[in-house]
């Protein structure tokens, strides 16, 4: 992701402390408003809160844009935590958190509670289009990604290897190998990167609590698998607690991971996977609240509103945790030529991973005819050359799909 352009603000920031209610209105604005992805949302971020409100000046919010791109996770919601916790304390980080979170929760949980409804042919031609939105969405991420993230031959050769084993092995434990791998390999091989230069910030804890929430992060991490027996709820939430913990860039990023979490084993089918995903493109917010839809339609009693709600916490909760346990320990592990090399090694071998969803499941599933190649090609360019919205892509791919099938 890149960030904002800077803007230099004539007044000088507010560094007072604000009330968890202001935080909590101010994002839910934003919530309601901020289409468009991750790097959309913080520009929006910066726009009210460094220009309109001056909670913190550009220098502060480039410096919590930093630490939010060096860890893994949902990175504009881990912004948005990061600012309310700035700006009003712990009260203000979880005000700002169900704020943005929430009207876009709701949304999908909805669209899930709907989805048994589009039958017929009508309906099937619907969720055919979403399928087809998914197609051009990720299309437009892989591109940029790819051109961010691997600006090298060693970057861009990690991502076709970590690509063309995904596409061969295709399982989740090999993309978590994969992830670590190409951590040891931009260790080893991305000489030319270099750590950004760390300015200082003001965290409202100390670092006891921070190595605190590491601990817990890493309990969660090894304690899931080993509770789990491969079925039921316990075993939903490591999947989703493990898509949340080695996901960068969030947005796109996450999609090889939930489908591995759901599809695989059989609790969500394809079809409504990228069907769902596809109705994600059309709202605002932050783009892990797909784990909403995805929690609803679990089988077996997993489902429904609780499960909507376990899979967003367990999705959302381990970048909080290594946001919270790095903020006052930033200065010293961000400035390791090592940490920047790794990240950059990660960084490859996920849009190595994007790339094999994008063919498998996303194009497979999508593309039946050539009219859907077409209607794909023109969902991208609007996205790529014209610069629209994602919901006029939305739009366009179900309007088209339903035209085809209805004609």
């Amino acid at each position: 992701m890149q960030s904002p352009h800077s803007v230099s603000g004539t007044e000088p920031a507010d560094t007072s402390s604000g009330s968890a209610w202001q935080v909590f209105l101010t994002f839910l604005k934003l919530g309601f408003t901020s289409f468009g992805g991750p790097v959309a949302h913080i520009g929006y971020f910066r726009t009210e809160l460094v220009e309109k409100q001056r909670w913190l000046s550009d220098s502060q919010f480039a410096q919590l844009l930093a630490i939010c791109q060096f860890l893994p996770g949902p990175a504009s919601s881990q912004m948005g935590f990061s600012l309310g916790l700035m700006r009003a304390g712990w009260r203000g980080a979880f005000a700002a958190f169900l704020a943005f979170t929430a009207p876009s929760v709701v949304l999908m949980m909805l669209f899930a509670f709907c989805l048994p409804y589009f039958s017929g042919e009508a309906g099937a031609a619907v969720i055919h289009g979403l399928k087809i939105v998914a197609l051009a969405v990720v299309a437009q991420g892989v591109l940029g990604m790819s051109r961010q993230l691997c600006p090298d031959k060693t970057r861009a050769g990690m991502a076709l290897l970590a690509a063309a084993v995904v596409l061969i092995v295709g399982t989740a434990w090999v993309q978590l190998l994969l992830v670590m791998l190409g951590a040891l390999a931009g260790i080893m091989l991305c000489r030319e990167v270099k750590p950004e230069p760390a300015a200082a910030l003001q965290v409202p804890y100390g670092s006891g609590l921070g190595v605190a929430c590491l601990a817990a992060f890493a309990l969660l991490f090894i304690g899931l698998p080993l509770l789990s027996s491969g079925e039921g709820i316990i075993a939903a939430m490591q999947g989703f607690y493990q898509a949340g913990a080695l996901v960068f860039g969030g947005g796109h990023v996450v999609l090889p991971m939930l489908e591995d979490a759901v599809v695989a084993p059989g609790w969500v089918s394809s079809e409504d996977f990228l069907a769902g995903y596809g109705a994600a493109q059309a709202l605002p917010g932050p783009m892990f609240s797909f784990a909403a839809y995805l929690g609803s339609v679990l089988p077996d009693g997993m489902g429904g509103i609780g499960g909507a709600l376990l899979a967003v916490l367990s999705i959302f909760l381990p970048g909080f945790l290594l946001l919270a346990g790095c903020l006052p320990l930033w200065k010293k592990v961000s400035q390791g030529a090592s940490a920047a090399r790794g990240i950059a090694g990660v960084n490859a071998v996920v849009v190595g991973l994007l790339g094999a969803a994008l063919f498998d499941p996303i194009f497979v599933s999508a593309v039946t005819e050539p009219a859907d190649l077409a209607i794909g090609i023109v969902g991208f360019l609007m996205l790529v050359i014209w610069r629209l919205s994602p919901l006029w892509t939305v739009l366009w791919c179900v309007a088209a799909s339903l035209t085809l099938a209805l004609a």
